[in-house]
């Protein structure tokens, strides 16, 4: 923000040796992300990616260099191919339509038993929430879902999040910046450990998903769908469809589809025990139009005007990836009169958006009203982009929009949050590193 009021909503850096354009402010995120889509949707190559196994395949070969895995599914970096595949699988397994929301509910009650099972005592929401949402992607890729107590599991979900802890900081910055240093030997295995520990269990669960899979029978899931376009695809060394590529499409989804969903709540749990007088407005309107006899389904959305404010604003103010995943341009384009050059990387200050003080009435305070007019009723905003836009749109925002939904509502019609007696008072700061996560604190769920 410092450098936007110095320089302005566009302005540049040089990164080592990458020429680096910030942009910042609605206008030149929607004439570059939107209007400019198909020449700034490329991916810069990112070195340590390929030194971790993740290196250039058939589509990564093309315009930005290599693919970017463990990217953020808010800002998915799947090539277009892959990408095809992923929205046309996921719809054919439920995104968007009922069968993939009564998943969605069934899972929101084991969250919700688990919740019951810490009667009333101060715990930390974290990993119920990563288990919860981890098991929609597990059931939407894997075609099931885990027990809590699942130890694999827990496995999977630890080294995910630790993994994605290993890619922020100032060394994998300088291994980027400067990549020959990759070639020291054993430097990328001790900097990186626990990404390879990841994908060495994503391997593990794609093996015994092979050995379980039945060509004969209609596909049961993404990878079964995945391994039958790997069977066609035999014989053509163009294809994108291959063994390589069906783990990065697993860990790509499983990661980003588990981390952004799972922090977003624990940004709403904690709002809603720092602001309880939103809390009780939330559980009014559930108990108005919902009551307590059925689970809430996401048609009730229409009717709950002031839940869905919340829930917008929980994501505006929780900010969870502010500048985004970077972009880079495939030919010279012009953003708001400057001239920005063919292979320079964008990096999108999505922030500048989220907080920009020109739009929003209370940018760095935690204010449902930003989404509802004078009569309450919910407006869209143009500025909340979340997401991102353009071709790198969010590739589960309809899933990750139905999960927060479904979840924080089951949650809060079913318990009541609070300040754990004798705690100090939460912060409502975030904790930097890949993205924004609350910082730590603990909370009790007691029933309603």
């Amino acid at each position: 923000m410092l450098l936007r009021r110095c320089f302005g909503n566009v302005f540049s850096l040089q990164l080592a040796w990458t020429p680096t354009v910030v942009l910042n402010g609605l206008a030149a995120m929607r004439q570059a992300l939107v209007d400019r889509s198909d020449d700034t949707s490329d991916c810069p190559p990112v070195p340590i990616f390929e030194h971790l196994g993740f290196g250039p395949h058939a589509e990564g070969k093309q315009r930005g260099g290599g693919p970017r895995p463990h990217g953020d599914w808010a800002h998915s970096d799947l090539r277009p191919g892959r990408r095809r595949f992923c929205v046309s699988t996921l719809r054919n397994f439920g995104l968007g339509k009922k069968s993939l929301e009564q998943w969605v509910t069934e899972e929101a009650s084991c969250l919700c038993a688990a919740f019951a099972d810490q009667a009333g005592r101060p715990f930390s929401p974290n990993a119920l929430l990563n288990k919860a949402v981890g098991n929609v992607i597990a059931s939407l890729t894997f075609g099931h879902r885990f027990e809590y107590n699942d130890l694999r599991f827990i496995k999977l979900l630890d080294l995910a999040e630790e993994g994605l802890k290993e890619n922020s900081g100032f060394v994998p910055e300088v291994l980027n910046a400067i990549p020959v240093l990759l070639h020291i030997p054993r430097l990328v295995a001790k900097v990186f450990p626990k990404q390879r520990a990841f994908m060495t269990l994503i391997d593990e669960l794609i093996a015994e998903h092979r050995m379980t899979q039945n060509p004969a029978q209609p596909p049961r899931d993404l990878t079964d769908a995945f391994l039958d376009e790997v069977e066609k695809a035999k014989g053509n060394p163009e294809s994108s469809f291959n063994d390589e590529n069906l783990r990065l499409v697993v860990a790509d989804l499983f990661l980003a589809g588990m981390v952004t969903t799972s922090t977003t709540l624990a940004w709403a749990l904690l709002l809603m025990i720092l602001h309880p007088d939103v809390q009780c407005r939330v559980q009014q309107e559930i108990d108005e139009v919902i009551g307590q006899a059925r689970r809430p389904e996401m048609g009730d959305q229409a009717h709950m005007p002031f839940t869905m404010a919340v829930v917008h604003e929980v994501q505006r103010f929780g900010d969870i990836i502010p500048l985004g995943l970077p972009h880079m341009t495939s030919c010279d384009i012009e953003v708001p009169g400057f001239l920005i050059p063919k292979g320079t990387m964008l990096i999108t200050n999505l922030s500048s958006v989220l907080k920009d003080e020109t739009v929003w009435k209370k940018p760095f305070r935690f204010h449902p009203e930003h989404f509802l007019d004078a009569q309450g009723r919910f407006i869209k905003q143009e500025a909340f982009m979340p997401f991102s836009a353009g071709r790198r749109l969010c590739l589960g925002e309809p899933l990750a929009r139905m999960e927060l939904f479904l979840f924080f509502t089951c949650l809060l019609q079913r318990f009541s949050f609070s300040v754990p007696a004798g705690q100090p008072r939460p912060s409502d700061h975030g904790v930097s590193g890949v993205q924004v996560s609350p910082s730590p604190y603990q909370l009790c769920a007691v029933p309603r």
